[in-house]
């Protein structure tokens, strides 16, 4: 996939910072001061009785499964663990998410996946009814599961959109962006984020997300997109659905990310696991990065 550009980690860490204002507050009854350290899920999981994972880091990289992931999650099916995988990522349909789970060898169900693309469709009708959407997607990218009218957006036809959605970075540029900036600056428009993640960890780096440049949109144009996925509530809404009968407090929030997968699942009410050593903070020192940050998760380990 073509990427314009990857980020360092302290990049990225410095960006998330930056934007820690549009972000929910960390949630003080889930606040922990000390940060335990663990071998993995199955060392903590008699402490919970269901696992919401995040999926880049944490189950895969790019295309690849980590090693030792799917044995874990077959190993937590066997001791009666109820699972959820929460995802950013918004290209794919739910179906394709699925196929594309179980081509890396997990067994999710398609109930067990909850993703921002899907979080999103189903709010889209809250940012106004009969819009016309431009979406910025890969040029495969289908879009049979939204209701709402959407297309590629086109900047030769930028005036034919109501509203613009943000799905993908693939393929975005600075001409791209160049001419996404000049169409909203002249009529300032709706923006809706399906992936609020400002980078994904992929084999060549830490690529820039859809969140990254509605940032960057908003920042420019003053403009104010709705997000749609972690960390923001309406995709915890959506992944605990299957889990009201449990008590918060014994569900465990999964990802390798401080600002999206930590944070939100703490705003949440969530207990939380870092992973570190195949997502952001790859090869880095993790306590440094939850000192500076202050987003402190209850367990942290290498992998899952």
């Amino acid at each position: 996939m073509p990427y314009d550009s990857t980020l360092t980690v302290d990049e990225a860490f410095d960006r998330y910072e930056a934007i820690r204002p549009r972000l929910p507050a960390m949630s003080d009854l889930r606040q922990t001061s000390q940060m335990r350290m663990c071998s993995g899920l199955l060392d903590i999981a008699d402490t919970f009785d269901a696992f919401v994972l995040d999926s880049f880091g944490v189950l895969n990289v790019g295309e690849r499964a980590i090693a030792g992931a799917v044995e874990c999650i077959q190993a937590l099916r066997d001791r009666g663990k109820r699972l959820v995988v929460l995802t950013n990522a918004a290209s794919y349909t739910r179906a394709a998410a699925v196929a594309r789970y179980r081509s890396m060898g997990f067994d999710f169900a398609a109930e067990e996946v909850v993703s921002s693309r899907d979080v999103c469709v189903r709010r889209l009708g809250e940012m106004g009814t009969g819009l016309k959407w431009g979406a910025i997607a890969a040029a495969d990218d289908g879009f049979e599961d939204i209701e709402a009218k959407v297309t590629h957006w086109d900047h030769r036809k930028a005036d034919d959109v109501d509203g613009i959605l943000l799905l993908s970075s693939v393929g975005i540029n600075t001409s791209l962006l160049d001419k996404l900036e000049a169409a909203l600056a002249a009529r300032p428009r709706p923006i809706a984020v399906a992936n609020p993640d400002l980078v994904a960890p992929r084999e060549t780096g830490l690529s820039k997300e859809p969140g990254y440049f509605a940032h960057h949109l908003a920042d420019k144009l003053g403009l104010a997109p709705e997000f749609y996925g972690k960390p923001f509530g309406n995709a915890f809404q959506d992944a605990l659905a299957s889990l009201r009968d449990l008590n918060p407090g014994r569900i465990a929030m999964v990802g390798d990310t401080l600002h999206t997968d930590i944070l939100g699942g703490q705003a949440a009410g969530l207990k939380t696991v870092l992973v570190s050593d195949h997502g952001l903070f790859s090869g880095q020192d993790v306590q440094g990065y939850v000192n500076r940050s202050g987003i402190i998760p209850d367990y942290a380990c290498a992998q899952i």
